[in-house]
């Protein structure tokens, strides 16, 4: 059973502490009131918390608050705390063509055919191909694996590639986070005798395309109920199925059965990188694999974790941080920045040298990218200045400009969405061809893979496709103003106004006082965090700023005190020049103050630090 219900959003929820708009914009919700939570649920989900004997009783009833503002249901609560494979995975021919694909793929072993896989060019792309690469190793058959140039190829397969392919010799091609809507295509690559089998998690149309078979928990008629997965998490699933059926097949009587769970650190790293919502099995595949990634058995993900300097996973610690701001980015760069196929190429060696190598390169790649994002932002935010669209009514904010890397666009996006609380789609045009590339983020409430998709389904854009939170597309220059207007036409028709807005939802109340490392480590019980469940955010009413400077980069730290003289201290990132920014380093009284709480293990002190997400005038 999933941990999480389908509790009906609350509408009408007063404003917690009587913030409407805070200083970012945002109105202020108690996330168990908006989630419709009923006192009697909470009471029993705290009951069952304390006959669990998980934590001490002073903390029983927030982490039950906690639990209850994340969907988790008193029957799910076990699995919730305790997420396991055993009791969550689901059974592989519950998703649309799992056992076609699996047999297109052993029968393709069998007869010792040529297989390539066909990987997008992000961390989800990367970590399914080198499941499926490690697999397929271990039954004595190499792969090869074809990775697009982002610049020069752009998302998914195309014409070329397959021509490409077959050139080769490469009989059968998998691909891994593409293809759902590679409609034209996968009609080429059947017209020159290329088999593909597609495995994905993108939105795609009722029709599926031309292919054995088509593996997407997202594909309409699927009964997997596994929507949120990544594509790293089906591929695990078609994993257990090859490996089921290789032992019908008697595949295994001169080699052991390959054990899965050596490979979940790939998985989990793919759920995390691609913002999936980590409840129910995929919450699991993410629990379980950060304990793999933990003993650092990947040479890969050991080099990169001590080219960047981090020592965390020496003493157990991997987290989602470190998949998703000290792995990811770095595996990232490669498709962003460099040679497209650096990180499936990292993360499928077993050599300790050339993993060292790879990790290297794509660690001096990711400061390139970083550079090359500071002067994409800055300029995005003076164009959106520059032609009125920011500030803006509208619920999409569409910036376009020429030479804009579209390797960094999608980072852009999400900065801005962060900055500006709305969703943001960032387009690069080529000056010589006209051709726009663009890549939006969005926010809880907003399907911007919806709407991309609706806008493509128009004829308004050449391809767009995506999921709820994220979404590419390719557009012609002229079309530009035309698709801005589609878009926040969609959202306006489909998305209600009260979803459109962003609202901070805040899980509970404390002092100054009570924000302990005590409660801070019980918050490890939740873990891991993520989309879907979010760290707990904590309100902190009526105090002042004591102390405040500004750093390099833009951030923000501070020290916060009580009436009683309790004292918080913390950061605020990339905060200066904002007005969130300006309350703490130049305050005028009293603040109500929401964010989370973090780890200070600095010195071994042992103690924690306040991350702020918004700040509201008392």
């Amino acid at each position: 059973m999933d941990a999480h219900s389908s509790l009906k959003p609350a509408h009408n929820v007063p404003p917690y502490l009587g913030v409407t708009t805070s200083l970012s914009g945002r109105a202020w919700r108690e996330r168990i009131a908006a989630k419709g939570v009923s006192p009697e649920i909470l009471r029993e989900l705290t009951h069952r918390l304390g006959l669990m004997n998980v934590a001490e009783t002073d903390f029983v009833e927030p982490l039950a608050r906690f639990a209850a503002g994340r969907g988790v249901t008193p029957e799910g609560l076990q699995d919730f705390i305790f997420p396991t494979l055993k009791a969550l995975f689901p059974e592989p021919s519950c998703f649309m063509d799992m056992d076609k694909a699996v047999s297109a793929m052993l029968d393709a072993l069998e007869c010792k055919a040529k297989i390539s896989i066909f990987a997008d060019y992000d961390v989800d792309g990367a970590t399914s191909a080198a499941q499926l690469v490690r697999w397929f190793r271990h039954m004595g058959h190499e792969l090869e694996v074809y990775v697009p140039d982002r610049v020069t190829e752009g998302y998914g397969p195309s014409n070329a590639a397959f021509d490409t392919l077959k050139r080769q010799g490469t009989d059968l091609v998998v691909t891994v986070d593409c293809g759902a809507m590679a409609h034209r295509a996968l009609d080429y690559a059947a017209s020159i005798g290329l088999d593909v089998v597609v495995i994905d998690h993108h939105l795609m149309r009722e029709e599926p395309p031309h292919a054995l078979a088509v593996v997407n928990p997202n594909r309409p008629g699927c009964t997997s109920a596994q929507g949120n997965l990544a594509a790293a998490g089906v591929v695990f699933v078609v994993l257990a199925g090859l490996n089921r059926e290789a032992e019908k097949r008697g595949l295994f009587d001169d080699r052991p059965k390959p054990d899965l769970r050596q490979w979940l650190d790939l998985s989990a790293l793919g759920a995390i990188c691609d913002v999936t919502a980590l409840t129910g099995f995929n919450r699991a595949l993410a629990a379980q694999g950060l304990k793999v990634m933990s003993q650092l058995k990947n040479a890969g993900i050991k080099a990169l974790m001590e080219v960047a300097g981090d020592k965390s996973a020496a003493v157990n610690l991997m987290s989602t941080f470190h998949s998703g701001f000290v792995i990811g980015p770095r595996i990232n760069a490669g498709g962003r920045v460099g040679r497209s196929d650096l990180g499936v190429r990292l993360l499928s060696t077993d050599d300790v040298e050339e993993a060292a190598a790879l990790a290297h390169e794509l660690d001096e790649l990711n400061r390139t990218r970083r550079d090359i994002e500071a002067e994409v932002l800055d300029q995005a935010m003076q164009t959106a200045e520059a032609q009125g669209l920011w500030p803006s009514d509208d619920p999409v904010i569409v910036i376009a400009r020429e030479d804009w890397h579209p390797g960094v666009i999608g980072i852009v996006a999400g900065r801005l969405r962060e900055r500006w609380h709305k969703p943001v789609i960032i387009i690069g045009i080529d000056p010589v061809s006209g051709m726009g590339k663009g890549s939006g983020r969005s926010q809880a409430g907003v399907n911007l893979g919806e709407a991309v998709g609706a806008a493509f389904e128009t004829g308004i854009l050449l391809s767009g496709g995506g999921h709820a939170m994220a979404a590419g597309l390719s557009v012609e220059r002229e079309r530009i103003g035309e698709l801005r207007r589609f878009i926040n036409d969609y959202v306006t028709t489909h998305v209600s106004e009260a979803d459109q807005i962003e609202a901070v939802e805040i899980d509970a109340i404390l002092s100054v006082k009570a924000a302990s490392r005590a409660l801070y480590d019980r918050f490890d019980l939740l873990a891991p965090f993520g989309q879907g469940n979010p760290e707990p955010v904590l309100a902190f009413a009526g105090i002042r700023v004591g102390f405040a400077q500004a750093m390099k980069g833009g951030h923000i730290r501070f020290e916060l005190s009580d009436d009683g003289g309790a004292k918080l201290k913390g950061i605020m990132w990339r905060a200066e020049g904002t007005a969130i920014g300006d309350a703490l380093l130049r305050p005028v009284g009293l603040i109500h103050v929401v964010g989370r709480l973090k780890a200070d293990d600095y010195m071994g002190r042992r103690g924690v630090q306040l991350e702020i997400e918004d700040i509201a005038l008392a």
